[in-house]
């Protein structure tokens, strides 16, 4: 902080009084007067060695950039684990005030900060937006290392988040610096939108919240603090994600300022009461802008302050545009707005979205993100058709009432209604059994052990899929001691031992949410809800979930966790439940975080033919895709590519090989 904030200082006048005042570091608000230094193979003392880096980058005297500088012909990855791995085991100290690392063979660069996995060392492929990237060491330089941008990073770009226990050192990445940016300017111009700032559209997967975090701190440092910045979101796990994002950060401090966790008064009071002082952020659920039609006509007014910016994740779409309208032109009338989304406007939803935000202020759609590695390409496999398991066709009405997890009354007899041939059948006891025993044999045969998830039909399905699942795994496992007992040599059979030690500590938990009565209920269907409620009560299951080396490997859920979770390791979902559209598009990137040299994709796993509903979904989300912020349209790639497809082109890519081989009489077969 006092890098940025600057050092106190106190002296004595001529007059010899003596006067404090704060003495800048840096001039954050003309970049031009600081001195900018680099400096090639300066030699630094550390406590056991010496060593001398490539290039160090000053800015007024502090060492903020590193440079990593390979041959030509080297790989980048010697240059973190040879070079900066050793330089932050013997120098550390040099890394005390750094801002970025840049790791560069003269041709490819990536940069990271000093707590970055190689992994997560990243191109800088654009200035602008509407480039469609190259990478290159010219581009790094310009894009990160030019004085304004790198004032820019160093000032507003940089995090440390706490989340997860250990401190982690984030920068934005390329993505994030340039939407932000667009944004920021359109705050210049707010009154002149009439405080519409836009829709940011990034993809899943793509860093939406800390993007928020970077966004809200920079408007704070270059247009006063007197903002206040409501984060709306449309499901109360997103609520707790965002806020644990804005505490993880250390902006946010305790949780008084969610919105309808204050006892005795109703949310929408406790609202308006944290609107009516002057809190930075403020979380909300956008239910709390709806309306009892039997007691009000229109929305009442909240607050007519003009100093808030109302940032929307996702829920303008709930109730197509309804609860929006009324905080928009009701509730917050004078607020100005800004909307993130991991999806793009579909036609039906134009109107209200630019009639609330405006027009797109920055996209970045899934295949860019994939072509720069800020997400991984998605993989499809249908399991349900080599099970031969019936899947009845559900129309769109009941994907679209399943996709509440808690459902009223009136969604239940509608429910009941639609369903009543179709239920029968996709929760039959021999359907559910042959899915069980094909999961436990899948998730403990990928390639890849990350962790994963099965979305299930509903809370009793949920359920019933678990008590299947623990009925199956104690037969895997004594499949896999047959297989040791039968191994060939000591390097086979320590491999089965290892992989027979992490099923046997592999745990499965349920994860649905609590409603009156469920005890009851459950007991009815002969189900016992007890003790996966007092797991869910008394442990904290998500951050197990996402803690990579506890033994908590398999989620099963019907609606929570499958939009806004964030857990970079679940590498597989399992799918038996029908969802559509944008919820379906939500669904599958839980799979599509980068996370580790290892995790080179993310999983599908269908059991429920969802893939025609996947086809719709990308057809309609995947409009608007062209432009600035667009991927490569030459290709029509989507975000998910069925295995079997890639099977067929891996056995044609051998056949020609092979072909080609015998024509110089070489036979490779022999």
């Amino acid at each position: 902080m006092l890098l940025k904030n600057g050092v106190e200082v106190a002296f004595t006048n001529d007059e010899g009084k003596t006067i404090k005042k704060t003495l800048k570091i840096f001039d954050y608000q003309n970049y031009a007067n600081n001195d900018f230094l680099a400096v090639r193979q300066l030699e630094i003392t550390g406590e056991l060695h010496n060593r001398r880096p490539d290039v160090i980058g000053f800015v007024n005297g502090i060492p903020l950039v590193f440079f990593e500088l390979k041959a030509h012909a080297n790989d980048l990855r010697s240059a973190y684990d040879d070079n900066l791995k050793d330089y932050k085991d013997t120098i550390q100290h040099l890394f005390y005030h750094n801002a970025f690392v840049i790791l560069s063979n003269g041709t490819d660069a990536k940069v990271g900060t000093i707590t970055s996995p190689y992994k997560y060392f990243l191109d800088w492929k654009r200035i602008t937006e509407d480039e469609e990237g190259i990478v290159s060491l010219d581009t790094m330089l310009r894009g990160v290392c030019s004085p304004h941008n790198l004032m820019d990073i160093f000032e507003n770009f940089l995090l440390f988040d706490e989340s997860n226990g250990n401190i982690v050192k984030l920068m934005a990445k390329n993505h994030q610096f340039i939407g932000v940016n667009r944004v920021l300017d359109n705050v210049e111009n707010i009154e002149d939108l009439e405080g519409k700032l836009g829709v940011y559209w990034h993809t899943q997967g793509s860093g939406k919240t800390y993007s928020m975090v970077f966004l809200c701190e920079k408007i704070h440092r270059k247009f006063g603090g007197s903002y206040t910045f409501l984060i709306v979101v449309d499901r109360t796990e997103l609520e707790n994600q965002a806020y644990d994002t804005f505490s993880g950060v250390g902006i946010v401090k305790n949780k008084n300022v969610i919105a309808g966790k204050k006892k005795g008064i109703s949310g929408r009071e406790h609202l308006r009461e944290l609107l009516s002082v002057n809190h930075r952020y403020v979380f909300s659920l956008i239910h709390k802008f709806s309306i009892d039609p039997n007691l009000e006509t229109e929305y009442p007014l909240i607050t007519d302050r003009k100093n808030i910016i109302v940032i929307s994740d996702e829920a303008h779409r709930t109730q197509g545009g309804k609860y929006a309208r009324n905080m928009r032109f009701f509730g917050l009338p004078n607020a100005s707005y800004l909307g993130f989304t991991g999806t793009p406007i579909i036609k039906d939803e134009e109107e209200v979205t630019k009639n609330i935000f405006g027009e797109y202020v920055s996209v970045y759609d899934f295949k860019r993100a994939i072509e720069d590695e800020a997400t991984l390409p998605l993989k499809y496999l249908n399991r349900g058709e080599r099970l031969n398991i019936e899947n009845p066709a559900l129309d769109g009405q009941m994907a679209e009432i399943l996709e509440e997890e808690d459902l009223d009354e009136d969604q239940k007899k509608k429910l009941a209604y639609l369903f009543k041939k179709e239920y029968p059948i996709l929760t039959s006891e021999h359907r559910l059994r042959a899915i069980a025993k094909d999961l436990v044999w899948h998730f403990n045969e990928r390639g890849y052990q990350g962790k994963a998830m099965f979305v299930a039909l509903d809370k009793p399905t949920a359920v019933r899929m678990y008590d299947y699942v623990m009925e199956y795994l104690p037969e895997y496992l004594i499949d896999v001691q047959n297989q040791i007992k039968k191994s060939k040599d000591i390097q086979e059979e320590q491999e089965l031992q290892r992989k027979y030690n992490l099923v046997a500590s592999t745990e499965v938990c349920v994860v649905i949410s609590s409603e009156q009565n469920e005890m009851d209920k459950f007991r009815k269907m002969n189900l016992d809800i007890e003790p996966h409620r007092r797991r869910m009560v008394e442990r904290n299951l998500e951050r197990e979930f996402k803690d990579e080396d506890n033994p908590f490997r398999l989620a099963i859920v019907c609606a929570m966790w499958i939009t806004g979770f964030d857990a970079p390791s679940v590498s597989t979902v399992y799918l038996d439940k029908p969802i559509k559209g944008h919820t379906l598009m939500q669904t599958i990137a839980r799979a599509n975080r980068v996370y580790d040299d290892e995790k080179e994709n993310g999983l599908i796993v269908d059991y429920g033919n969802v893939y025609q509903q996947l086809e719709k979904a990308y057809s309609v989300y995947g409009e608007g895709s062209k432009g600035a912020g667009a991927g490569n349209d030459k290709d029509d790639k989507k975000p998910f590519e069925q295995l079997e497809s890639m099977a067929t082109e891996i056995k044609e890519a051998i056949d020609e090989v092979i072909l080609m081989l015998k024509d110089l009489d070489f036979d490779i077969l022999k």
